[in-house]
């Protein structure tokens, strides 16, 4: 009994000194402790907070700090290793790490070399092209990249992307050298964009496409392929240069009755079934990962040998024919540094390489999570840009990283860049010794190596948890898909930074808001629709504002505000209770205030006087009580009315009713 009443006390006692830490010093100064207030930063060198927001938006990893107090030979020597990376991992490099290197790099340039001959059609390129773009690009990659993981070389999106532009400037048929000429000029300016992104520390205007806008592009793009692919798999001769659905299932059903080749059609279907049962394989079960790695060369191998022996190239049957022998020539007098087409070779390659570039650090930092290391999304621009820039020189087009290949190097054991160094050496000896062997390979083969590959691109386990987790990305994401396969890939790339900034836009112009409650037995208030136990302040009206005022949405923020007020009134009025004396404001998340967002504050004030409602300010930041104060705005609604919680200001506000509550 007597600790039971002993427990009634304290907790007596306990509810006292509650209510005494939410009482007023104005109201009740005899007994309430000292209000904290909002306290004003120090006055900032308008230089120095110039410089801190440079420095924090384009060095926000600080890479200048390891060269902190370091020697001059020192700092060169970290110079050379920050730019050339394979000099710092390359001292502890060992023969074990080489051995698994050489079994990657052997594995990913089985897996590279059919698919870099059908990618290059896909380019409407000739095959060697795509032989030239794993050949140079991996070797500059493995001696500026920072990934371990990454196998560089060309790539379906990509290919396809750059096709369909090119082909709208120029005929390849028509004319193949201005072509040619106009895909090393795009691809030298994809380079110039991806290494100045880096080398200025841009990287971050690649997270404005959004990663559900990127599922989608890529689901989308994998469709439009696989069905540009349907020409070579059924041996159609006069096709849609189109690539939305309707116009090449129309152009592949309107040739079913003489376009047609059966004995296409059976290679095809067959080798495609055999690569799709591979995939199945290596996915069941991981130990028989090289399952689907080598099933492209496998297949290459035995159509090839196939038609040869049975001479079906003289039924119909289309064949690759010839392959330039030799490694990359030069190419640097063909890229457009003048005339009509330069501009729009900048325009193709700046598209080219935005996307080249979101694919390839996506890969990259999938990869860096599952091994626990860093990636440095700059350096990799600038790899990747030097890569494309010297590829650009030496025949090649537009080259990234490749996830299908990347997947297999992963799984294949390789530990450094070097794997892809060892695929560079394959692919050297495949353009100076094998390419002659690839003259009888079936196109149907190519397309169905094609085919198998890109419908891993299709992520529907991705789309769902997007439409679970947010509406607006999944119209992102659809819209993305749907521009694609129904109008071109442009359209779609249009269609998904377009909605991508109009999530931005419509994130910043229309930021929540929140009426707040008294948690019961705190002095903690929290979203009344989160914890609906929360109860309201009699006579006060407490909004949160989760958003940085700024002119975009100052005027929205205090009309939503006012509209509270005046819902809450009318339920009010409407159940006969007092009406609302305060309106507290509480700023927490309001990171940044600029001029319309004070003059916002200012007319919220004006309107609130005429209603007799006193307003009142909850914790603003340093950045925003720094402009309240320089704009004179807390010297308008009074110091007194701005305080550090909100606690505190309903305390001030209405003592009496807290103690109630």
């Amino acid at each position: 009994m007597s600790s039971t009443i002993h427990s009634t006390d304290e907790e007596h006692q306990t509810k006292e000194m509650d209510i005494r830490s939410l009482s007023s010093s104005r109201r009740h100064p005899q007994n309430a402790p000292h209000i904290h207030k909002v306290g004003v930063p120090p006055k900032q060198n308008l230089f120095k907070e110039f410089k801190a927001t440079v420095k924090e938006t384009l060095f926000a990893d600080d890479p200048l700090r390891p060269f902190k107090d370091q020697p001059g030979s020192k700092k060169f020597v970290m110079g050379m290793q920050t730019l050339f990376p394979i000099l710092e991992w390359g001292r502890s490099y060992n023969f074990t790490k080489l051995r698994g290197d050489i079994i990657a790099g052997l594995t990913i340039a089985s897996l590279c070399i059919p698919q870099d001959i059908g990618y290059a059609k896909l380019a409407n390129l000739d095959p060697q092209y795509g032989l030239y773009s794993s050949f140079v690009p991996p070797l500059i990659y493995a001696f500026m990249g920072s990934s371990r993981d990454i196998a560089i070389g060309p790539v379906a999106v990509v290919s396809l992307l750059l096709g369909t532009l090119l082909q709208n400037e120029v005929d390849y048929k028509a004319d193949a050298e201005a072509y040619r000429r106009l895909a090393f000029t795009a691809t030298f300016f994809a380079g110039i964009t991806q290494a100045t992104l880096g080398f200025f520390r841009l990287g971050f205007l690649i997270d404005f496409l959004s990663h559900a806008a990127v599922v989608g592009f890529m689901g989308g793009a994998a469709i439009t392929i696989a069905l540009q692919q349907l020409k070579g798999l059924f041996g159609i001769q006069n096709f849609t240069k189109k690539t939305d659905i309707v116009s090449v299932l129309h152009s592949v059903f309107g040739a079913a009755h003489h376009g047609w080749n059966w004995r296409t059609i059976v290679i095809g279907i067959s080798f495609l079934a055999f690569l799709l049962v591979a995939k199945y394989i290596g996915k069941k079960n991981k130990k028989f990962f090289w399952v689907p790695a080598i099933a492209p060369l496998i297949s290459v191998v035995l159509s090839t040998f196939f038609v040869f022996i049975t001479r079906a190239d003289k039924h119909g049957v289309q064949i690759v024919r010839h392959i330039e022998k030799g490694i990359n020539p030069s190419s640097v007098k063909e890229i457009y540094f003048s005339g009509q087409f330069l501009l729009k070779g900048f325009r193709i390659g700046v598209v080219a390489g935005m996307i080249a570039l979101t694919e390839a650090v996506a890969i990259g930092r999938t990869f860096a999570s599952m091994k626990d290391y860093q990636l440095d999304g700059n350096k990799e621009m600038v790899a990747l840009g030097t890569m494309n820039v010297v590829g650009s020189m030496t025949s090649c087009y537009v080259a990234t990283g490749s996830f299908s290949r990347s997947a297999v190097n992963y799984m294949a054991g390789c530990q450094t860049a070097v794997s892809n160094i060892v695929m560079s050496f394959i692919v050297f000896l495949t353009l100076q010794f094998i390419t002659p062997l690839f003259k009888y390979t079936p196109n149907a083969i190519l397309a169905a190596i094609i085919i198998s590959a890109v419908l891993g691109l299709i992520d529907f386990e991705a789309a769902i948890l997007i439409w679970k987790i947010d509406k607006f990305d999944f119209i992102a994401c659809m819209g993305a898909f749907f521009g694609v396969v129904f109008s071109s890939v442009e359209i779609g790339l249009l269609i998904a930074v377009s909605i991508s900034f109009a999530k931005i836009l419509l994130q910043v112009t229309r930021p929540r808001t929140a009426i707040l409650g008294k948690l019961p037995g705190t002095t903690v208030y929290r979203n009344i629709q989160q914890y609906p136990g929360a109860t309201k302040v009699q006579g006060v009206l407490i909004v949160r504002v989760d958003s940085a005022i700024y002119f975009s949405n100052s005027n929205y923020i205090k009309e939503r505000i006012l509209r509270w007020l005046m819902d809450e009134e009318e339920q009010l009025k409407s159940s006969f209770q007092p009406k609302i004396q305060f309106l507290i404001v509480e700023m927490s998340p309001v990171t940044d205030i600029d001029t319309s967002g004070i003059h916002a504050l200012e007319e919220l004030h004006k309107s609130l006087h005429k209603r007799d409602v006193q307003l009142i300010l909850a914790n603003p930041g340093p950045v925003v009580i720094d402009k309240l104060h320089a704009s004179h705005f807390a010297t308008t609604i009074g110091e007194d009315k701005i305080f550090l919680t909100v606690a505190d200001a309903v305390s001030a506000c209405s003592p009496k009713l807290v103690t109630e509550v």
